[in-house]
């Protein structure tokens, strides 16, 4: 098969990957909604995805190896999706991207408040982040008593929209 890639830069690869309108807004949804089945990644999406291109990107995200799939042994029809370390190593990235986002765009507070707190976090943050997602998407134990950041951004974003009403 004829390696289709446009050169070996590594910005250039990186973006033949995640450069899509929708790949990252998935992972998205994995990391900090911690949505593993199809279902809950379409019907939850804010940003209203279509089913067909849900499918392509998760079929695009697992062939690329930032997503693995895994029969639900709770459901026989259903499949769970899981994160793998190189998704999980976009957490500093999707900090990034949500700190930018935060200072040149038109954001809502609910929705950028888990920005807000993953950059004051900083490094420290985006590490025991990255160890909660092994154990959940990868059975990983962390650190015995370690916080949950899940908790707390999904806490913070919840006391954001308690605010907006």
């Amino acid at each position: 098969m004829k390696d289709e890639r446009r050169s070996g830069c590594p910005i250039n690869l990186s973006v033949e990957v995640l450069g899509d309108k929708w790949s990252l807004v998935v992972i998205r949804d994995m990391m900090f909604g911690n949505r593993r089945h199809f279902r809950e990644l379409l019907n939850n999406s804010e940003e209203g995805i279509a089913s067909n291109i849900l499918a392509s990107r998760l079929q695009r995200l697992t062939e690329n190896g930032l997503v693995s799939k895994a029969a639900d042994p709770s459901h026989k029809q259903k499949v769970i999706y899981s994160l793998t370390e190189a998704a999980i190593q976009l957490v500093p990235v999707m900090a990034h991207l949500g700190a930018w986002g935060r200072r040149h765009l038109p954001v809502t507070r609910e929705l950028s408040i888990r920005a807000e707190l993953l950059e004051r976090g900083g490094p420290e943050l985006w590490d025991e982040f990255m160890d909660e997602l092994r154990e959940q998407h990868l059975g990983i134990p962390r650190p015995a008593g370690a916080e949950s950041v899940f908790a707390r951004l999904r806490a913070a974003y919840e006391a954001e929209l308690a605010r907006s009403e």
